[in-house]
């Protein structure tokens, strides 16, 4: 029997994906056929609406379509990693020739698809970009200021201190730790923990972050989580 790892798990499980394409039918075909495989889909389809999400959300894999209105997807591509946004990119177009892959993979995508594509194919190479444990080391643990925190094990610790956070406080804390010292608004926190049609009351966020205070209170750490009145939540240190 063959061994997985616990990144591999989590991919497979689930998974918050980003479908940047302006065709609006294979948008909401893709976002239909991932949702129902447990993943969390976020669709975008303009080149500015997508480089404003990719570079303020949190993604575990961004399908890319190269030609987009507005910014050219090669452009989003190259500024996400040029900010050292290392989440995995695959690019999808209908152009085929050599040069436009080599264009695409030297910009910084991970893999690269050609249109049209079979949903299987597609589920395929989000497999294969899974078992590349270079790629995915990050996805192993986070970590912020005195604070490091094991996203397999949900175990949050500070100096010789640990606790065990429950699920939910785990995606909250993982989100603020992709995005720290950032201003995280109410509906993108909400859409990244409970999904964009999560149904849950406007309380439960603050309830969370109460949980999450009182783990970074109890381990003694100088990381906190402030508000922004209005807005949200943004994870930074006593100095900001």
């Amino acid at each position: 029997m063959h061994s997985e790892t616990c990144v591999d798990k989590k991919w497979r499980d689930k998974m918050h994906i980003l479908i940047i394409e302006d065709d609006r039918e294979l948008c909401d075909a893709l976002r239909l056929q991932l949702n129902a495989r447990n993943h969390t889909v976020d669709c975008c389809r303009t080149g500015s609406e997508a480089l404003y999400r990719a570079m303020t959300d949190a993604y575990d894999l961004i399908l890319l379509d190269r030609m987009l209105p507005e910014i050219d997807g090669l452009s989003i591509l190259r500024s996400i990693r040029q900010n050292h946004i290392t989440v995995p990119v695959i690019v999808t177009t209908a152009l085929d020739t050599i040069n436009d892959r080599i264009d695409g993979l030297d910009c910084g995508a991970d893999d690269y698809l050609v249109k049209p594509y079979a949903i299987e194919e597609l589920l395929a190479r989000i497999r294969a970009l899974s078992r590349r444990p270079q790629a995915f080391a990050e996805y192993q643990g986070l970590s912020y200021l005195d604070i490091k925190f094991d996203l397999a094990s949900r175990l949050l610790t500070c100096g010789g201190g640990e606790r065990q956070l429950s699920r939910r406080e785990a995606l909250l804390l993982e989100f603020f730790l992709r995005n720290p010292e950032k201003t995280l608004v109410r509906e993108q926190i909400f859409s990244r923990v409970w999904g964009p049609d999560g149904a849950v009351e406007d309380g439960n966020l603050d309830t969370y972050i109460y949980f999450l205070r009182k783990h970074l209170r109890a381990l003694g750490s100088r990381a906190a989580i402030s508000t922004v009145h209005g807005l949200g939540y943004r994870m930074e240190g006593p100095d900001a």
